[in-house]
């Protein structure tokens, strides 16, 4: 009798443990409190960022608008990113009705979604405790408590990013191709939320698999192509049709020059990010002059003395400085920071202590996958030199959290050495620091909690060199008071975050932060905190005169550079009619004027700018067409274009007052301003100038 032996699987999983009676009552508590956290008071942020919020409402009237990512139902023009996020809440708005909570529910099940993914991919090979953890970490996290409770692509794009790693990890369990093909899916419909962002994450998976994957080099390397293959069909095919799709019978591409989603996709959402050369934006490399220019000198009045003389690309600039420092200054501190110096440490300690372990060890495979994820992606963040803000820092928060669990974990269980318990205690004294650090910007937010951090932190250190405090009943004490170390800070500005509507382009997360920057791209001074709100309150004096959203409440906070503060200002944030950064708010005179006999007219209205026009669209629920996209800035459409809109009778109202980047020099923006102007008599309603393009 012959007997064939196979030889068994190298570093395959251990049979898993008998679920212990806590896991799922842990797990249910950790899901249902995400889900309570993020849906708690969504009503109060309105619509939240209404340039995109004017995008899911047009996706619910239109099927067109749907699928192109429109800005108005009449599909002028699209947004600066491809659609798949607002699909969503598109989807949500047209089985629910428009509401605030209809767009934003979708984004807070998101998170919830995220969390329970990333507690999933993190127990496999770590167990339930890491796993818990994990999502705990995720959970709490400042800026992505608020970007799972606010309508930026960003929300999908987290969730995507993770399950392209939950994918991988699974090809380097079992070397198996549809892992890396499916894996390649997710990077793929992460391309069609946020584009090239989603790239940062695709030289991790690669490397990790290309140095775990079980099959020999060349299948591994075939497996990545195949994964490439499979990324490039599931985000090609929307490319395909809109780059074929006759120009004039689809919308213009917001945030292109030459009206091409592979300019956009290249150009301002692709190599400017990096080199600061957005053209179309409101940089200096753009082309409508700088911001401090377009705001009529506002700009260098809220930033101390303007822009520093290297401009973007150099010690600073509108986006803000660059360097290694970058995530832990004021403006991003607050928003990922608090364990990002835990997640390094405990990425060296992990990998060292995996050393030994076999070339296809899925542990070690994941130690790498996240830590080069917080490399690759916290290094472009620090030194890109284009369009940069705060809360783009939410795509670092999986992977910190993923290693601060992992990380932990593994040392605790390897405590008996002294060596693990001398890099436990310095990852609990370096996180009690930059507690003490990130908590001392906001003077006035619960002083207390810094000095109760640094004392447990203390305490918890020692405890942890000590082997009697790390065996038995005591090692729990010490293990809470490590967990309120590391997340007493992030809890604070979470429930901060919670309880503070946010709405305008530029958010953040937590309190008021001395010396944040704020407004467009990082400008900010005293007086602002991170995301450019007045003293950082949102008492809601900007956003008074907004209606109350069907079926929410009317929105009480402005997180844009202080709208409506004064009609200089009005590129950035202000007024009735809105600007770069914040919606227009009509009052009921208005919106009842725009909309009598809106059935006759494709467009009830236009202005210059998306978040002007946003404002009356969702107000109305009509057609309102943004001139220019969001910056103004784009030549859409021409002045023979609008004349010809005009000469037939498809444009009822211009309004004026909602300016973009594109507000001055020769841009058609401004043409098409100067012609209504000049052709047309101004009348004022409820303190917005507007023209009647059919008298």
């Amino acid at each position: 009798m012959t007997t064939t032996l196979e030889e068994p699987k190298v570093d395959s999983p251990p049979p898993p443990p008998a679920r212990r009676r806590w896991e799922p009552w842990a797990l249910g508590a950790l899901l249902v409190g995400t889900a309570v956290a993020y849906i708690w008071g969504l009503g109060a942020s309105g619509w939240a960022n209404s340039f995109y919020a004017a995008a899911v409402q047009a996706g619910s009237e239109s099927w067109k608008a749907f699928f192109f990512g429109s800005s108005d139902a009449a599909n002028s023009i699209t947004v600066d990113k491809p659609p798949m996020s607002l699909w969503l809440m598109s989807l949500s708005v047209r089985i629910f009705g428009l509401s605030s909570w209809a767009m934003l529910v979708p984004q807070a099940l998101l998170g919830v979604g995220s969390v329970a993914l990333l507690y999933a991919t993190v127990k496999r090979w770590f167990g339930a405790a890491a796993g818990l953890l994990a999502g705990l970490v995720l959970a709490l996290t400042p800026i992505a408590v608020l970007m799972f409770r606010f309508n930026n692509p960003d929300a999908l794009l987290v969730l995507l990013m993770i399950a392209s790693v939950w994918a991988m990890l699974r090809a380097v369990e079992d070397g198996r191709t549809r892992w890396m093909v499916l894996t390649g899916v997710f990077v793929g419909l992460g391309f069609l939320t946020k584009q090239l962002q989603v790239m940062l994450v695709v030289p991790p998976l690669a490397l990790t698999y290309l140095v775990a994957g079980p099959p020999k080099f060349g299948k591994r390397l075939a497996q990545c192509f195949a994964a490439l293959g499979a990324m490039i069909v599931s985000a090609g095919w929307w490319l395909l049709i809109v780059e074929l799709w006759p120009a004039s019978s689809r919308p213009w591409i917001g945030g292109s020059q030459n009206n091409s989603i592979l300019e956009l996709t290249l150009g301002y959402n692709g190599l400017g990010r990096l080199n600061g050369e957005e053209t179309g934006s409101v940089t200096p490399g753009g082309s409508r002059g700088d911001a401090a220019s377009a705001m009529g000198g506002a700009g260098e009045a809220m930033a101390g003395g303007g822009m520093p003389a290297g401009g973007p690309g150099g010690g600073g600039g509108m986006w803000g400085s660059t360097g290694i420092t970058r995530m832990f200054e004021s403006a991003q501190g607050g928003q990922i920071a608090w364990l990002i110096p835990a997640a390094l440490i405990l990425l060296v300690a992990g990998l060292a202590l995996r050393g030994r372990a076999p070339r296809v060890d899925t542990q070690r495979a994941s130690f790498l996958v996240w830590g080069l994820w917080l490399l690759v992606t916290g290094l472009t963040f620090s030194f890109m030199a284009g369009i940069f803000h705060a809360y783009y820092t939410v795509a670092l928060a999986p992977a910190v959290a993923a290693l601060v669990a992992i990380g932990s974990v593994t040392l605790w269980r390897r405590r008996d050495a002294l060596w693990v318990r001398a890099v436990l205690s310095v990852t609990l004294l370096a996180t009690a620091a930059m507690s003490w650090v990130l908590l001392g910007r906001s003077a006035s937010f619960v002083p207390w909690l810094k000095w109760a951090v640094v004392v447990v932190g203390v305490v918890a250190a020692v405890a942890a060199l000590i082997p009697a405090l790390t065996r038995g009943r005591i090692a729990a004490v010490v293990t809470l008071a490590a967990l309120f170390t590391g997340l007493a800070g992030p809890t604070a500005y979470a429930v901060n975050t919670i309880a503070t509507p946010h709405t305008g382009s530029i958010v953040s997360a937590g309190p008021t932060v001395e010396g944040g920057r704020g407004g467009p791209g990082g400008m900010g001074g005293p007086g602002m905190d991170g995301a450019g709100r007045m003293g950082g309150r949102t008492d809601g004096a900007a956003g008074a005169a907004m209606p109350a959203m069907p079926g929410g409440a009317a929105p009480g906070a402005t997180d844009g550079a202080a709208a409506g503060a004064a009609d200089g200002m009005g590129a950035v944030g202000g007024g009735a009619a809105g600007g770069l950064l914040s919606g227009s708010t009509p009052g009921t005179e208005l919106v009842s004027l725009l909309e009598q006999d809106s059935g006759n007219y494709t467009w009830v209205a236009a202005a210059i700018g998306s978040n002007s026009a946003s404002g009356y669209q969702l107000a109305t629920e009509d057609p309102v067409m943004p001139i220019g996209g969001f910056n103004g800035s784009d030549p859409s459409p021409t002045l023979e274009q609008f004349q010809q809109y005009v000469a037939d009778g498809k444009i009822h109202y211009f309004i004026s007052g909602g300016r973009g980047g594109g507000m001055g020099g020769d841009g058609t923006a401004s043409e098409i301003s100067t012609w209504v102007q000049a052709n047309f008599t101004a009348v004022t309603v409820d303190g917005v100038t507007l023209y009647d393009l059919t008298s």
